[in-house]
């Protein structure tokens, strides 16, 4: 067995900065959070602070990048098991729903930041290290049971982020608020529309 390399002092002082300034922007938001809080939260110096990071820009950034949850979420497709392309997306869609679970509501802050304070400037970035492992899981659903349509593949896979992803915003932001004929069964609903459409196939 490769005995993993151990994390040099300046990488574990870096992680300690990021996560200091994680869990402060979730809970409070950016521009409520200094870099004087991080460097207390994080136990040192704000001078130390800055020899990694020369703003709370910087240190965002960075955040956005390497701890986006979409960023963790994506690869988890790549383990989904199913036959069919009707189990792979069931089973995909309530996966990835119970992971992006796990990390509400900081997973909504950091996208309300990111759209609020930066106007989505980062997302191009976050996207650029998410499509090589999407077209990964797009190749595979051309290798299961089942006859897809004529649409691209990344196509495909971008309407499967899009629908479950607004699934879980709209399930966290309003959850009970919404009538219960909006909240039954609504997951399993969303998978048969994303696989089905809303239109009654025509019969010859």
């Amino acid at each position: 067995m490769v005995k993993q390399k151990e994390p040099s002092k300046g990488e574990r002082t870096r992680k300690t900065i990021l996560d200091s300034a994680y869990g402060l922007i979730t809970e409070q938001g950016y521009a409520a959070t200094s870099m004087r809080q991080i460097a207390e939260k994080a136990g040192l110096s704000l001078g130390s602070i800055y020899n990694h990071f020369p703003s709370k820009q910087d240190v965002f950034k960075a955040i956005v990048l390497e701890r986006h949850p979409m960023i963790q979420i994506i690869p988890l497709l790549g383990s989904i098991q199913g036959r069919t392309v009707d189990e792979f997306v069931q089973n995909a869609a309530h996966a990835l729903i119970k992971q992006l679970g796990r990390h509400q509501p900081e997973l909504i802050n950091l996208m309300l930041t990111e759209i609020v304070e930066f106007k989505g400037a980062h997302m191009p970035l976050v996207f650029e290290k998410m499509v090589p492992r999407m077209l990964q899981v797009a190749e595979r659903l051309s290798q299961l049971d089942g006859e897809l349509r004529p649409i691209p593949r990344p196509i495909m896979l971008r309407a499967f982020a899009g629908t479950f992803l607004f699934y879980y915003v709209t399930e966290s932001l309003l959850g009970p608020a919404m009538p219960p004929e909006m909240r039954a069964n609504a997951l399993d609903h969303f998978v048969d529309i994303y696989l089905h459409g809303i239109l009654v196939k025509e019969t010859a």
